[in-house]
């Protein structure tokens, strides 16, 4: 599958950064910018159902590595640093699992490699309530999602995924139903379990509730080169809420 992508930066290292459920690569622009000014070449990707990449039935971990690792071969990117949130730090995982030797580290923002319960179907649920066929603006969308999600900063996360046609109409460059169909499957442990020696990072945000400090010793058994960093004051989305902080943990640990 060829994937969708932004770079940022032309020459030095390469990164590669993975969004999470209902992201995309340009929720990683302002960060990826600060990065690539230190001498990095930026990789943004959107993953398959959703951005602008393609859609497919298949949304699984084992899928979405094969996916990665294709994007790596086509732009002949040797030995990346691969970055991750939430599912794409899924993906890091099972892509590193699977992979080994074809990258140099890995980060994995603020999820573990456990399973985690259905919590989003209401955020589905409630893009799916927003009647695209009707709606005039956004503000409207946002009325509709405002019934199932109280918290508008959320709201705005998952609206950015709305767009106009060329038609003038609106639609989602998610994959809904596949999404929705899936959720259960993002949640999953992660599958061909092996032990990942290369240097890793994880960062958690204080307020999230993603990486709890009982998860720490299964992550060393399956990362034993790892490395731990929280971020205090932040929450699930540690990148947008604590920017600064999250690239200067990012840039001591790559470099």
């Amino acid at each position: 599958m060829t994937l969708f992508f932004r770079q940022v930066g032309d020459s030095g290292p390469a990164i590669v950064i993975l969004h999470g459920i209902f992201g995309s690569s340009d929720n990683w622009l302002t960060i990826s910018k600060v990065i690539a000014s230190r001498g990095y070449r930026v990789f943004l990707v959107d993953q398959r159902n959703h951005g602008q990449s393609p859609r497919a039935d298949e949304h699984n971990y084992p899928s979405m590595a094969a996916d990665l690792r294709e994007f790596l071969t086509d732009h002949q990117l040797d030995k990346p640093i691969l970055v991750g949130h939430s599912m794409g730090g899924k993906v890091v995982m099972q892509y590193a699992m699977l992979q080994p030797d074809t990258y140099q580290k890995l980060v994995i923002v603020d999820i573990a490699p456990k399973y985690y319960p259905v919590h989003h179907a209401d955020l589905v649920r409630g893009m799916k309530a927003i009647d695209l066929m009707r709606i005039k603006s956004r503000s409207e969308a946002d009325a509709v999602l405002s019934q199932y999600e109280p918290i508008l900063t959320v709201r705005q996360f998952l609206l950015k995924n709305l767009y106009r046609t060329e038609q003038g109409e609106f639609a989602w460059r998610l994959n809904l139903p596949v999404i929705e169909r899936e959720l259960d499957v993002v949640g999953q442990e992660l599958t061909n379990q092996r032990i990942v020696t290369d240097p890793t990072l994880f960062i958690r945000g204080s307020e999230s509730h993603y990486v709890l400090d009982k998860d720490i010793p299964t992550i060393k058994s399956i990362f034993p080169n790892v490395q731990i960093e929280t971020i205090e004051g932040a929450g699930h989305w540690v990148q947008a809420e604590k920017p600064a902080e999250f690239v200067e943990v990012l840039m001591k640990f790559i470099a």
